[in-house]
């Protein structure tokens, strides 16, 4: 009884810090900001270009699906891309609630309706995740290459500001800090850190100790499903299907930037840097991005327009209102597949149960 009242608790205390998270970060974004100015942007702004580039967003779900059926073939499960497609598509749904929720709920999907053992189908989610990194880490050197220009250019406008003004302002944690009689902030965070890394490892010892069992049947099924794409049938398919999702993502953030005035001159290069930044915005445990995406949105086209010799507060303002076009698609795409799932996958789970196949 004691295990089952603390979950909810746990799921609730997860939903207010993903919630504070996306207020704290929203609440940065629109400090200062003319709300007049976002409107009549909004109001000039052509959506042909916002839905041509939500076409784009979907795809990027489907590409995901059949890739995924890829990764499953080497452990003896052939799927049906339908049922990964919703199984994936409810994982995002699941995202929006509660953040990091999306990869067991979608294990635990596909395991209702294909019966896949959570365990290496989640080990698959695990691989995704790296195979991702590695596509990141890509458009970050294309980036880092393409926009090294724009990186100077901020690099040099932060410079120029902190050198005007060298005085230390604390922020509201340091200032309560301060009335508690701590002042050495550079030893303070260190013991900080030093005693969460310490925290983190006692409670690992503890996990591993009292679940032995349970953790290392996991980590095989684990195991089992990060190994997998060295034992692919397909691997020309499988990067073509990389190469498919992010190029979808690409496209699905560049297009955006042509349904606004102040940014339908941007180049083929200047989407390389929205999407890197985006991309780290939505990283952030906030709820739907909310707040830190806008955030992120706000800084890059600033770093972009300071690049360009234009105005960076204007790049700011533009930036906060692509954030406003480009997130509400993002997850109206998330909502539209992720309530769609549900019906289908309710579907496909009656299917089988009625089948004369299923166990």
């Amino acid at each position: 009884m004691e295990k089952k009242s603390t979950k909810p608790l746990k799921t609730l205390l997860t939903i207010v810090i993903s919630l504070a998270f996306a207020g704290f970060f929203l609440w940065l974004a629109l400090k200062g900001l003319d709300f007049k100015v976002i409107r009549k942007s909004l109001a000039k702004a052509n959506y042909w270009w916002v839905l041509f580039a939500g076409c784009f967003g979907i795809a990027a779900y489907w590409f995901r699906a059949v890739r995924w059926n890829l990764m499953l073939e080497p452990m003896g499960h052939r799927i049906s891309n339908s049922n990964s497609l919703w199984s994936l598509s409810f994982g995002y749904l699941m995202n929006l609630t509660i953040p990091r929720s999306g990869e067991v709920a979608r294990a635990t999907a596909l395991y209702g309706v294909e019966k896949v053992p959570v365990d290496k189908s989640f080990g698959t989610i695990i691989l995704e995740r790296v195979v991702d990194l590695v596509c990141m880490l890509v458009f970050l050197c294309l980036t880092a290459i393409f926009k090294f220009d724009t990186i100077l250019s901020v690099y040099h406008f932060v410079t120029e500001k902190n050198s005007e003004k060298k005085i230390f302002i604390p922020n509201f944690f340091e200032r309560q800090m301060m009335k508690l009689g701590i002042h050495d902030f550079g030893s303070f965070y260190l013991y900080l850190k030093a005693g969460i890394v310490i925290v983190i490892i006692a409670g690992l010892i503890v996990l591993y100790r009292f679940k032995k069992e349970k953790l290392l049947n996991f980590g095989k099924g684990i195991l089992q499903g990060l190994t997998s794409i060295f034992r692919l049938r397909q691997k020309g398919k499988f990067i073509l299907y990389t190469v498919g999702i992010w190029v979808s993502y690409y496209f699905a953030a560049y297009l955006v930037c042509f349904a606004l005035p102040e940014t339908s001159d941007f180049s083929f290069d200047d989407g390389f840097l929205i999407l890197v930044v985006g991309t780290f915005g939505m990283i952030i445990p906030a709820s739907g991005g909310i707040g830190a995406f806008n955030l992120a949105m706000k800084y890059g086209f600033m770093a972009l327009f300071i690049s360009m010799g234009r105005n960076g507060e204007l790049g700011g303002e533009v930036g906060l209102t692509y954030s406003f076009i480009s997130l509400p698609l993002q997850i109206t795409i998330m909502l539209v597949m992720g309530l769609t799932s549900i019906p289908m996958l309710a579907k496909a789970r009656n299917s089988r149960a009625g089948s004369p196949l299923s166990e």
